[in-house]
């Protein structure tokens, strides 16, 4: 069963009666929490599982959405804080993974505990120029081809209902601004370790846009490209989610180790 947590940001979609780690999920731009409904099934119950859910979409589509990458991570943040008892690692998947950096950095500036590893999903570094055109401020038919021609990630079940589409816009609309307006300059490295997934086949996060993530950290580095396009994560799911909690085994294993009397 679904459960709220942390306000409306957090939604855990499975729950764990004696968790030992916390692995917190961002998801991609146009989407929510549900894009993580199915992790729950594929991790081990040692890992919490939460997936961060931004306003303006599923249970909160009667919120007016953000489009201001800083303005999320701020928001965020309260909700957050009290969820970090437990070691944690952050996952996020395209615009998913800029907010999950943007919070870890936020963390680690301030000086509150960080993540133990962060995962980032066919995204470049914030810093990193992209080559494709602005696309906020397109009219809605235009926003919608580009979108599916970049992306494909919209069911042609729900491009087919204009009602539907008149809900989920706004929320659409806001994301790509958020991304199209976040530029921050290159900073310096974080001390906890980043693993970067990608698509073999996503042709707007190549290869070397994942490889750029190794100057973010000082600390353990990999990259793993799967088969598949922008959203390789469904079709992948089972192997990815085997590397990620092979990546993570350490933390529960450290923590049954410090209550050990």
């Amino acid at each position: 069963m679904t459960a709220q947590v942390g306000g409306k940001w957090l939604i855990r979609h499975a729950q764990r009666a004696a968790p030992q780690a916390r692995l917190f999920c961002f998801s991609c731009a146009g989407m929510g929490a549900s894009l993580y409904r199915a992790w729950p099934a594929h991790l081990p119950l040692e890992l919490d599982v939460c997936a961060i859910q931004t306003p303006g979409r599923e249970n909160r589509l009667r919120e007016a959405p953000l489009s201001n990458i800083s303005q999320i991570v701020e928001t965020l943040l309260p909700a957050l804080l009290p969820e970090l008892d437990l070691p944690f690692a952050f996952f996020g998947h395209s615009m998913g993974a800029l907010i999950a950096y943007e919070t870890a950095r936020a963390l680690h500036d301030s000086g509150g505990p960080v993540p133990r590893h962060l995962f980032v999903s066919a995204r470049r570094p914030p810093h990193v120029p992209g080559t494709e055109t602005p696309i906020s401020d397109l009219s809605n038919a235009e926003f919608l081809v580009e979108v599916q021609r970049r992306y494909g990630g919209i069911p042609k079940e729900i491009l087919a209902e204009p009602e539907i589409l008149a809900l989920l816009l706004p929320a659409m609309r806001a994301d790509f601004k958020a991304l199209e307006t976040h530029r921050p300059e290159a900073r310096a490295a974080v001390p906890f370790g980043i693993t970067a997934f990608g698509g073999a086949s996503d042709a707007l996060t190549p290869r070397q846009h994942l490889d750029v993530w190794r100057a973010e950290t000082h600390s353990e580095f990999s990259v793993r490209v799967f088969a598949g396009d922008h959203f390789y994560l469904n079709p992948e799911r089972a192997a990815l989610l085997r590397d990620v909690s092979a990546t993570l085994s350490p933390l529960w294993a450290s923590s049954q180790r410090e209550v050990s009397p």
